[in-house]
This record gives C-alpha cells, sequence and structure tokens, in this order.
C-alpha cells in the first residue's frame, strides 16, 4: 500500500496480510468483502482477502520458496510434510486442492490421497 510504509500498525500486520496472500489498501478503498483493521478508533488499512484458489497457489508459492526449490523436485518424505503441512491448512477443503497439490508436486492424484492417508 503506497504511502502507509511509516505507520507501525501497517509495518506489523504486512507479514500477516502477505502469508495469507491478501492485498492492503486505503480503508477508503475498502469493499464490503474487505476486511478494514481499526487502531485505537481509526480505521488504518483495510485488506482484500484472496480468494481460496488463489491462497493455495499462494501457499504452494510460499513452500516452494521454503524448500527453495520447485515442489515437484522434493524427495518423498518432503513431499509427504508438504502434504501435512496443506492439509493442517485446509487446501484440500478447496475445490479441485487434490488436483493442484498434485501438479504441484508432479505426482498423481491418488499418490496425494496415499500421502493422506498415511498421515492419518
Amino acid at each position: 500500500m503506497p504511502g502507509a510504509g511509516d505507520d507501525p500498525f501497517v509495518t506489523a500486520v504486512k507479514p500477516l496480510v502477505d502469508a495469507m496472500g491478501g492485498r492492503m489498501l486505503p480503508p477508503g478503498d475498502a469493499g464490503p468483502d474487505d476486511v478494514v483493521l481499526a487502531w485505537e478508533g481509526v480505521d488504518v488499512v483495510a485488506v482484500r482477502l484472496p480468494q481460496l484458489a488463489e491462497s493455495l497457489d499462494h501457499i504452494l508459492l510460499a513452500l516452494e520458496r521454503k524448500h527453495g526449490k520447485p515442489l515437484a523436485e522434493l524427495d518423498r518424505k518432503a513431499k509427504q510434510e508438504v502434504v501435512r503441512i496443506l492439509e493442517a491448512r485446509g487446501a484440500f477443503s478447496v475445490r479441485h486442492g487434490v488436483e493442484t497439490v498434485a501438479t504441484a508436486l508432479g505426482v498423481s492424484r491418488f499418490t496425494v490421497y496415499n500421502y493422506l492417508n498415511r498421515s492419518t
């Protein structure tokens, strides 16, 4: 959000908004589905949350950054851990979540289901 970099509240919440894949904007630009955050009774920033499918893509990209390489290049154990993380974050409640994750991991849907069954 341009011009808000000096506000300590905006600086404090930015990592959380970034981790969610959200976008920060001025409170006056907020739409009906945006979340306006206030500090000491003053609207400071609005947060536009991503659609669920966008969130899954954002989470997958964050996991790639964390591992330092494409998820498809991870070994089996690391892929299983990624599936556990994604399950905990609700990735498989998103329509086509299993297919999206399978594509990112370079495995079949069947393999993702096997990883899910292993973690229970």
